[in-house]
């Protein structure tokens, strides 16, 4: 029982997060499982069996909320759904041996990316351009590879694409993104069910996921207009690779001294905490620019009067 509750509070909080960011509600979730011990393929099609109640709760969410663009919904997520089935047959035909350490490495990968993205860049200037099919097709196709080899991956790849661009306002990326994920989840599932027969597959783990996100999935689309992404995104980069770092340095592959680990956990949470203090006062800075615009322009508007009242 305590572990379904456990359950329940990772896709809560996994759902947040990617309700609020666009990505990392599978990274999140596979990487936890993996932490207790579930089989790579098998911890992937848990997390996309509840993903597809959780994307679609997020989805109309998301909608509701006008946060959805439809032409890049579809331009995405049927590419992205041809690579999600892809990417989960080929996983179920892995050994676990060689599926553990690829995977957490895939997530180490992803998880570094989200920290570096967020933490230096933030969110890119939007320009009024459309996005176009032949960037959107090959996105989704790597994008869905990825989400089902890695457990996560359709975000972490897909919405810093789309966000670089510039050609969306952020919550409209994120909104879409989600929404596409749908189509993702499905086609996902249906990969690890041919690959694995429904082997090892805990159908109470995949309900206790899917009630935490599906409570967390209409707050998630209210909060995408109020949480700062960069911040969020530092935070969460950072608990991937911590936690995938710890997956790597116990493995075959490695299987490092007590010595070498407390370096790196060391190493890994100066530079997380680090990284999300820069986030935060890049975060405040530019909300004070924005909040003193508004002023300067009253300022320069008001100058003429003053003037026109002493003359």
């Amino acid at each position: 029982m305590r572990t379904l509750i456990l359950l329940a509070l990772v896709g809560l909080g996994a759902q947040l997060v990617d309700g609020s960011l666009g990505m990392a509600y599978g990274v999140t979730s596979t990487t936890l499982l993996l932490a207790i011990g579930t089989n790579p393929a098998a911890a992937s099609a848990t997390v996309h069996l509840a993903e597809i109640g959780t994307t679609l709760a997020s989805g109309a969410s998301h909608w509701r909320f006008g946060n959805v663009d439809w032409k890049v919904v579809a331009r995405i997520g049927i590419p992205g759904a041809i690579g999600a089935f892809a990417g989960a047959t080929f996983l179920a035909s892995l050994s676990t041996e060689i599926a553990a350490p690829v995977m957490s490495l895939i997530l180490l990968g992803l998880g570094v990316y989200v920290l570096l993205r967020f933490t230096l860049q933030g969110l890119p200037v939007r320009s009024d351009k459309p996005l176009r099919r032949r960037f959107l097709t090959p996105l989704g196709l790597v994008a869905g590879f990825m989400d089902a080899t890695g457990g996560g991956g359709w975000g972490p790849v897909g919405t810093p694409a789309i966000l670089a661009s510039g050609r969306m306002e952020p919550r409209k990326v994120i909104g879409s993104i989600d929404t596409s994920e749908f189509f993702v989840a499905i086609a996902a599932s249906v990969g690890f069910f041919v690959g694995l027969s429904g082997e090892g597959i805990d159908l109470t783990w995949v309900l206790a996921l899917l009630i935490g996100g599906l409570i967390a999935a209409p707050i998630a689309a209210w909060l995408v207009r109020l949480v700062p992404p960069r911040v969020l995104g530092s935070l969460v980069g950072g608990v991937i690779v911590l936690t995938n770092t710890r997956t790597l340095l116990n493995s075959d592959w490695i299987a490092s001294g007590d010595g070498v680990k407390t370096a790196a956990y060391v190493v890994i949470w100066i530079a997380w905490a680090s990284a999300v203090a820069w986030s935060v006062r890049a975060y405040r800075r530019d909300k004070a620019i924005e909040t003193a615009k508004p002023q300067e322009s009253d300022v320069t508007s008001r100058e003429p009067e003053a003037d026109s009242v002493s003359a």
